[in-house]
């Protein structure tokens, strides 16, 4: 079976973070690993606390990882600080990790900020040139390229100015009144569109990791980029068909839209 690490923030509601992360590589048939970067205190509805871990810990949870089951791809999420970037960094530079996508997390889908402002540049130098394919939304682009973004054309000029600036492919995502999910990646050969029909279900908590989660776990399985990208928005478009509707604020999307009857018998 092949392997996936999850970098990233738990969300204790279960929608998000380290445990979207872990459901999704599991239903996309790899074997789920995770190194936490953050305790979370949230819900559907908000971010009440954040409790970071130290640099030194989520070292010993990385190397745990390699040193036993080395993944064939690699998440990273939530990362709220300079000090965990950089460590990140190193010890995937030190592994000589392959398939790394990450997902610059910024702000939850209810608004919290989940990165320190003075973390951005560290995010921009250590971290996103080593990455595979980076995953920003809409307002996460326009802080990495410092432009606005109103139309498609925009898209496209920014995720070319991120991947001359930074060197690594761009999912840049839609949305935000755009267009209607449809998502354009942005690679050395080529400039591809993924269209997606929006589906209209209020229940988005936790869309951003399961997307790149389910990427990072095509890749482990021998995937190019553009065919996991292609499979991993079918598989979130699926997610949120199923209409789960958990919460008071936006809930999570039914990672296990998928699994098979036997299992979902209730007494």
């Amino acid at each position: 079976m092949r392997t996936a690490l999850s970098i990233a923030g738990s969300d204790s509601s279960g929608g998000a973070g380290v445990q979207a992360d872990l459901k999704t590589m599991t239903m996309n048939g790899v074997f789920a690993m995770s190194a936490i970067t953050a305790l979370t205190a949230q819900n559907t509805t908000g971010v009440t606390g954040i409790l970071e871990a130290d640099p030194e810990f989520l070292k010993k949870q990385i190397d745990a990882v390699f040193e036993d089951i080395r993944p064939d791809a690699v998440k990273i999420g939530m990362v709220s600080s300079s000090g965990l970037i950089k460590m990140i960094a190193e010890r995937l530079q030190h592994y000589k990790a392959e398939n790394i996508v990450v997902d610059p997390v910024m702000v939850a889908t209810s608004g919290s900020r989940l990165l320190e402002e003075d973390a951005v540049d560290t995010l921009k130098k250590e971290l996103l040139p080593i990455a595979t394919v980076i995953t920003p939304n809409i307002p996460e682009a326009e802080i990495l390229c410092g432009m606005e973004i109103h139309t498609e054309e925009d898209m496209v000029a920014a995720a070319k100015a991120i991947y001359e600036d930074l060197g690594c492919a761009v999912l840049l995502k839609g949305g935000h009144n755009i267009n209607d999910a449809n998502d354009l990646l942005y690679t050395k050969e080529e400039v591809s569109w993924f269209k997606g029909k929006r589906i209209n279900n209020p229940n988005t908590h936790g869309t951003g990791c399961t997307l790149s989660s389910a990427i990072a776990a095509n890749l482990a399985k021998g995937f190019d980029l553009k065919t996991s990208v292609q499979r991993a928005k079918d598989y979130i478009s699926r997610a949120l068909a199923d209409m789960l509707d958990l919460g008071a604020g936006s809930g999570p999307m039914n990672h296990a839209f998928d699994l098979k009857d036997e299992w979902k018998e209730e007494a």
